[in-house]
This record gives C-alpha cells, structure tokens and sequence, in this order.
C-alpha cells in the first residue's frame, strides 16, 4: 500500500525477519486464526522514500485493548555464526539484526528512515472471555500532525476453544548476577527483588515454568579459578566442625516464584560444571568473617564438601518438604560432563543421592552411555544428541540445545530463519517431550563471565557465541524487553499445546498424520520442512480441525 507520503506498508507474518539493508523476502500475509488463551502476533513492515518521524502505531479493532505495537529494533551482530554453520541461514554476514521489541515511549514514537525495511510487532493477547468471530485489525502509521501515512488491516479469526495449560517443562537459565550488574544493584537490594519480578513475569508469560534458583552462586560458564559475582540465596555459618543455615531469602525467593506462576524449580548445580571435580563457590560466615568457604580449590569428592553436603542437603529437604515443594524440584550435579569424567560424576552423585530420594536430578549430557551408568536420573542430551535416547525409549524425554546445535536441527540465533526456532514445538510434540533447556535466558557476561557486558552493543558474549545464543531478553529501563526470539519460542509452546489438544479430541495417530501429510519424510529433530508457510499452513489446519471437532461435539 502507497500513501502520499510515499510509505509502503506491508503485513507480515511473526515468522519473517525485517532486514533493514534488503528487500522484504517474505508475501503478504493478510489472515490467520487463533485460540483462546493464545497469544498472537504479526508484523507491518513499512519503507519511505524520506525520513518520517515521529510515527506513532493507531489501533482500529474490536479487539484494541488487546492489542500492543512494539518497534522491532535493531542489534549488531560481530560473530553471526561461526565457520561450521550449514546452510539454512538467512545471512552470515556481520551487521544490524532484528532482534529486540520496544514498546511505545510516550512522546517518541518512530521512525521511517528512507530507503530502509523496518517493522512493527503486533500482539493479541487473546484470554477465554474474547468472543468467538472474525476481527479486523487495522494498523495506521499516524503522522505528529493525525494524519495517516499508511495503513494495514489484518484479520484474525478468533476460534471458540481455549489453549490448554502447558504440560512441557520449560527451564531458560536465569542470571540474577546480569540483572544485578546491568542495573548496578546490590545483591538482594530491594530494587533488585523489584527487577528479578519483572524478568520472571517475562519468563513465564512466554512459557518459562521452571525457574533456575541459586543455592549457592551456580557455576555455570565461570573461568577455571575465577568465579561469578555472589548470587547465594542460603545463608552460612561455620561453626566449629559443624553449620547453621538460614533459608529466608530462598523463602522470598520461592513465594515471588510461586506468585508469578512459576511452577518449578532446578536448584542450582552442586558441582563444578563440565565433570564435577570441584565444589562450586560458597559464601559463609566463621568467626564473624564473611568469606569463601568453599571453591575452585575444594576437592568435590572430598571429606570436607562431603560433610557440609551431609548437613546442608537433610536441611533444605525439610525446608522443601515443609513448603510443600517436593514435587516441584529437581537438582543438578554438574553440566554437560564428558564421558572422561564419569567417575568424577558419580563420585559426586553418589554423595547427593542418600539425601536427595524422591527428588529427580537432571542434568545435560549427550552420551547415551554415560546415561547407561545410572549415574542421573533424567539426562537431558542435545537435540542433535537425542536420537539414541528416543530409540531406546528414555522418559521422561527432555533435550536442549545451544552453541553447538548450530546444523540442521532448530535454534534462534541472530542469523536464521524463525521458522527454524518454531518448528521446536511441533517435534517436541511428535517425541512426547517432557522438558526443555536452554542456558540462556539473560546472559549478558562474556564467556567465562569475565567481564558484564551490554546486550545492546554486544549479542555474541564477546565474540564467544553467535547471536542469539546468550539470551532472548535485553534490560529496557524499568524491567525486560522481549526479543522476536522469545515470542517465536513462545508461539513454538503454544503450536504444541495446540496439538495436544487437537489429540485429546482425535488421538495421537490422527494428529500425527495430519501434521505429516503431504511430507516426503517422517518430521525428526534433524529433518523438517524448511518452510514458514508449510509452518503457518500447518497451524491452521490444525485450529480448522480443533473447531470443527468442537462443533461435532456440540
């Protein structure tokens, strides 16, 4: 669409990426549907020829005060991919990529700057009050003066039956050190109690219901012989041979968890991370001094960690079980050990386990043989690591991805299709996936937490990662703001609780043939159509069938 002020307009699904230096890859997508209790969103990309500032977004719809607009922004990207990528990316040269969604600042609004594809974010927030029907949306780009530069209408069929909860546990590690450096807050400030609220409101209303709750600072991603600002939610004293602790800040902890939906908790690890060879660092008091009791120079199989474990863990297990949150938590041992460490591993798990019966722990690894040892209960391998632990039935299923999992199997980084980061929900569903990880909610450290640094300038953890990796929320000045790769991973959850309904209405085998119809090949981690419109065409198949499954009941 063509105003007068020479702005093209065009709607996009949620699924393409703006490029500010391309021409738009992706058609017009003018109609879709959506469930109650889904969140939806699409995109209008707009282009002028002269610099048009300040725009702001004009909402026409029935459905208005749920709708927010958000500005997609864009962040630069040093290290895209590294040089063992394959080839299902968008590009893999360094520049701007869109990434973070702002939300309107009074009195700022945006711009179209000429020659240049930028998008708004269009959200529905659809709860089960919303009627069913058909709804126009119409987007204007308003001009300071009122008048309309361009405009996109969208309509969104709103189908008569709601979501159900999710069932997938979903774990995004949270980094209270990164919040607390951004901000530059003390550790458990008041603000900072503030802020964490924030973050973890952001993390389940995008799908988050397992929180990673620091114990003691967790030693994840920490140089060897460094360590991570304290983050320890346990109070210590040393007293003589023996401990006393104090758990009111994990207690503030839990309740602001529980009050913000979160469902469960993964404590952090009591190990090193790649082969449990050390304690990880714990802060107490002895003798009045506050200082390092336990770290990099403990011995993890060692007679003094063991003997703290033997009076810590009996303690927290009551604590857990007085609050009522014994089926709600999960341990780790250590993250992602090889299979040369095995026996630094068990060694550790063996000194857990007498304390920990009932409580499951889940940890990282992708050697179905290490698994075989016995030594966790639940592994949660790779997703290009996962095959072998689907053919020989392991449940509960649960797989990550990261770094790593950089071909053929689904990620977000910076530089690849989003359709890449959706098809996650569709397989999770196919393999009956009880857990999904991923170690990067908010990480804005360096590799090896050297250094904090600022998510706006530097999304590859210091030339460590590609982008996209570390994180999928940036610090806005009064909380979080969410990515595109956040909302898309959401949309993944909620395909996937969409099929989980359409089963309970038609069965596992029925589902599974509609979403496999017409394919060459049977959907795996590794081998799915590589296509946004089969993804979207999916989806809509799947809500026509749930309303009139509905229908033939009524």
């Amino acid at each position: 669409m063509m105003s007068d002020y020479s702005l093209q307009t065009r709607c996009l699904s949620s699924l393409s990426k703006v490029f500010a230096d391309e021409e738009l890859r992706d058609a017009r997508v003018g109609r879709a549907s959506a469930l109650r209790n889904e969140r939806f969103s699409y995109q209008v990309a707009y282009r002028s020829e002269a610099l048009l500032k300040p725009l702001s977004a004009g909402i026409i719809s029935d459905l208005a005060p749920r709708i927010s607009v958000r500005a997609v922004g864009l962040v630069p990207s040093e290290l895209p991919c590294r040089e063992d990528h394959d080839d299902d990316v968008l590009r893999t040269t360094p520049g701007l990529y869109p990434d973070p969604l702002y939300p309107p600042r009074d009195g700022i609004g945006f711009a179209a700057l000429p020659g240049q594809w930028r998008s708004l974010w269009v959200t529905v927030d659809l709860d089960e009050s919303v009627d069913p029907g058909t709804y126009p949306i119409e987007i204007r780009l308003m001009q300071e003066n009122g008048e309309v530069a361009g405009a996109e209408t969208f309509e969104l069929e709103v189908i008569a039956t709601a979501l159900p909860p999710q069932r997938l546990i979903h774990t995004e590690w949270f980094h209270v050190d990164c919040i607390a450096a951004y901000y530059r807050e003390d550790v458990w400030s008041e603000r900072l109690w503030e802020l964490l609220g924030q973050y973890i409101r952001t993390a389940v209303r995008n799908g988050m219901n397992m929180l990673l709750t620091p114990l003691f600072t967790p030693p994840l991603d920490t140089e060897i012989g460094g360590e991570r600002t304290t983050v320890q939610l346990v109070d210590v004293e040393r007293i003589g041979d023996g401990y006393r602790f104090g758990f009111d800040k994990l207690q503030r902890w839990v309740e602001l968890c529980l009050s913000n939906g979160v469902e469960y908790f993964e404590f952090s690890h009591l190990f090193t991370q790649w082969g449990a060879k050390h304690a990880p660092k714990i802060m107490g008091t002895e003798n009045g001094a506050y200082k390092r009791l336990f770290g990099w120079e403990t011995d993890a199989g060692g007679a003094a960690y063991r003997s703290f474990l033997d009076a810590f863990l009996p303690e927290l297990v009551a604590f857990l079980e007085r609050g009522g949150l014994k089926d709600r938590s999960y341990f780790h041992v250590s993250d992602e050990p090889a299979m040369e460490a095995l026996e630094d591993y068990r060694t550790a798990s063996g000194i857990i386990r007498g304390h920990l019966a009932g409580f499951p722990v889940i940890d990282a690894l992708s050697d179905y043989d290490f698994y075989a040892t016995g030594s966790v209960d639940i592994p949660i391998p790779a997703s290009d690591h996962v095959k072998p632990f689907i053919e020989r039935g392991v449940e509960p299923l649960w797989t990550y991805y990261c770094v790593s999992q950089n071909k053929k199997v689904a990620n977000r980084f910076f530089h690849m299709p989003s359709y890449r980061n959706r098809i996650l929900g569709i397989q999770l569903y196919k393999f009956n996936a009880a857990g999904f990880l991923h170690w990067g909610y908010n990480f804005w450290n360096s590799q090896f937490s050297l250094y904090p640094i600022d998510p706006y300038k530097v999304t590859d953890a210091g030339c460590a990662f590609p982008s996209g990796d570390a994180f999928v929320v940036y610090p806005g000045e009064d909380g979080p703001v969410e990515s595109l790769r956040l909302v898309v991973l959401h949309e993944a959850l909620q395909d996937l609780r969409a099929l989980r309904l359409l089963e309970s209405m038609i069965g596992k085998e029925e589902t599974l043939r509609l979403v496999e119809e017409g394919l060459t090949q049977a959907i795996t981690f590794e081998d799915y159509p590589r296509d946004a419109d089969w993804l979207r065409s999916l989806r809509e198949r799947v809500n026509e069938r749930i309303k009139s499954s509905v229908s033939g009941r009524a």
